[in-house]
């Protein structure tokens, strides 16, 4: 699935910030919910929900409802179509230092 540009501006955007990108290291390991994410960050849960609705709105997180708990897990397919949206520059770059070398 090729992401389009809408796509790959939200998903840059949403690793922008230091973090959300602190929950996206936490949530590497393991699905958390949103209270075990507070305890490890240490930040309020308002806070909080502003970064996950941030990283959800992307798709780089997904969520999972149990009883009153809502647990956050990665959204692996959305970091391989930003993987391979870059990978086309480094194709590139690769291209352009071959004809350099020439």
């Amino acid at each position: 699935m090729k992401a389009t540009t809408v796509d790959v501006s939200t998903g840059f955007h949403a690793l922008s910030d230091p973090l959300r990108l602190r929950v996206l290291d936490l949530l590497r390991s393991q699905e958390l919910c949103v209270c075990e994410l507070c305890e490890k960050l240490e930040i309020n849960q308002s806070k909080l929900s502003f970064h996950l609705k941030t990283l959800k709105e992307a798709n780089l997180v997904r969520t999972r409802q149990e009883g009153r708990w809502i647990y956050y897990s990665l959204n692996l397919s959305e970091f391989l179509a930003l993987e391979e949206y870059l990978s086309e520059y480094r194709r590139l770059s690769m291209l352009i230092s071959a004809r350099q070398c020439k």
